[in-house]
């Protein structure tokens, strides 16, 4: 399916401001001259503007580069802009970045790795 993005294995967010006059090629120059990461891996990477209304995911299929486009109309993204730096989102923080929310939230509930029990 086309722009399925569930079927990425990885998340990826280019913190700071992008230029969002890049393509799907300037897109995955960035991701791997800049940030050093495979544009060809199973990974969406997330790029927005210096309006912070504007989001795009680079996303390869396998068959070629899908690129999603999303305007927001009221509001911005709550996006880090930690200038050149890539950092991992889990799905939890992916979700929390689209409804407008930072992708730390301080009280949110954490995974924690169980304790044996005795």
């Amino acid at each position: 399916m086309v722009g399925d993005i569930s079927a990425a294995e990885n998340i990826y967010i280019a913190c700071g401001k992008t230029d969002m006059r890049k393509s799907i090629d300037g897109l995955a120059a960035l991701v791997q001259s800049q940030y050093r990461l495979d544009p060809f891996s199973k990974s969406i990477f997330l790029f927005c503007g210096g309006k912070s209304d504007r989001v795009k995911i680079l996303m390869w299929e396998g068959d070629g580069f899908v690129l999603l486009y999303k305007r927001l109309e009221s509001g911005r993204f709550r996006w880090p802009r930690t200038k050149d730096e890539v950092k991992p989102l889990s799905w939890q923080q992916f979700n929390w970045l689209m409804q407008g929310l930072d992708i730390e939230q301080p009280t949110a509930i954490k995974h924690i790795n169980p304790r044996k029990i005795y």
